[in-house]
């Protein structure tokens, strides 16, 4: 019975995300626009902060309740679903046209935080203790997030100008109305986190009850429950033609989750980091290189298209993945 349960939060979970994404996309677009703040930024910070939420929920309550395993688990798995199911499948469902100048900091700067991460974790460490994130790097990567965003405000107040008279007219601008929309953004966020800990709350009953560990739970169930938002904010940004937001979503997502989420777990609750999570952070930073040798492999031209078929081959790069975590663990 309770198995039965669990499967219908699943589902109304699915569809309180797929709702939630659709209201959410459609109106930071829209605002975006009257504003003027390019489709790019509205993506690697309002839609990314909000999609994230489900990570920092299930990533903070973990570390105060000492699940270690959940807690860094569950952004890892989440950062490479993210880079290869959702941005794979959303080439999948729409190719993606990527204007390679817009996303070249992020996409740098997204590497750089992984490789700052693994140094924390594995490497050089504030504490001296590898294998550990302590409280002070915790609260580092927190500051780090905090400039990240206010250097995105700022980018962001100097195209204005230039990015509005361009993409809209003025009588299409006239007709958006600011309240209504952020209205229907704060019901767009109540669905994706609403339906993010359902589907994710219904999936960890679920793979519990055949047992599975709980490292593996974070890397995976858990992982993809929260990753959906994503996954389906992304699509849907995809299918209306916002391209830039589909793509800002996932760097956007990726670095908040590192410094914020991982930052925030571990200044609440030192996160120690066992050896086996060394290879999934190998694997993010693999990952991340692959996109960027698809996204840049193209020298001489600025807009790149991420193809249907590239996008099959990160599908399948996450099947080897999961294929293998299975079976470690």
């Amino acid at each position: 019975m309770s198995y039965f349960i669990n499967v219908i939060f699943l589902i109304v979970g699915f569809t309180f995300l797929i709702k939630g994404a659709d209201l959410f996309v459609g109106s930071s677009s829209r605002i975006a626009k009257k504003i003027g703040i390019p489709s790019v930024i509205v993506g690697l910070t309002i839609v990314s902060l909000g999609t994230s939420a489900p990570e920092l929920a299930v990533s903070s309550i973990s570390a105060l309740q000492g699940n270690n395993g959940i807690a860094i688990g569950n952004v890892l798995g989440s950062n490479i679903f993210n880079t290869l199911v959702v941005l794979g499948g959303t080439a999948i469902t729409m190719p993606l046209i990527i204007n390679k100048k817009l996303i070249k900091r992020d996409f740098f700067f997204n590497l750089i935080v992984v490789c700052l991460l693994y140094i924390l974790a594995f490497g050089i460490t504030l504490s001296g203790n590898d294998g550990i994130l302590t409280r002070i790097e915790g609260i580092i990567l927190l500051l780090i997030s905090i400039v990240y965003t206010i250097i995105l405000i700022k980018n962001a107040s100097k195209s204005n100008k230039d990015e509005t008279s361009k993409e809209s007219s003025e009588e299409e601008l006239n007709s958006i109305k600011i309240w209504p929309n952020v209205f229907k953004i704060i019901i767009g966020i109540i669905g994706i986190i609403l339906g993010g800990n359902l589907v994710v709350n219904g999936a960890t009953e679920i793979a519990y009850s055949i047992g599975m560990s709980e490292k593996l739970v974070g890397l995976t169930i858990v992982a993809v429950g929260t990753s959906l938002p994503e996954l389906v904010t992304s699509i849907v940004a995809a299918l209306k033609g916002e391209t830039e937001i589909a793509i800002g979503n996932v760097l956007g997502s990726n670095i908040f989750n590192i410094l914020l989420i991982l930052g925030l777990s571990s200044t609440i609750n030192p996160i120690v980091v066992t050896g086996n999570l060394s290879i999934d952070l190998m694997f993010l930073l693999f990952s991340t290189v692959v996109i960027g040798f698809l996204i840049y492999l193209n020298k001489g031209n600025d807009i790149k298209k991420l193809s249907r078929s590239e996008g099959t081959i990160l599908v399948l790069l996450y099947v080897v993945y999961l294929s293998y975590i299975i079976i470690r663990n």
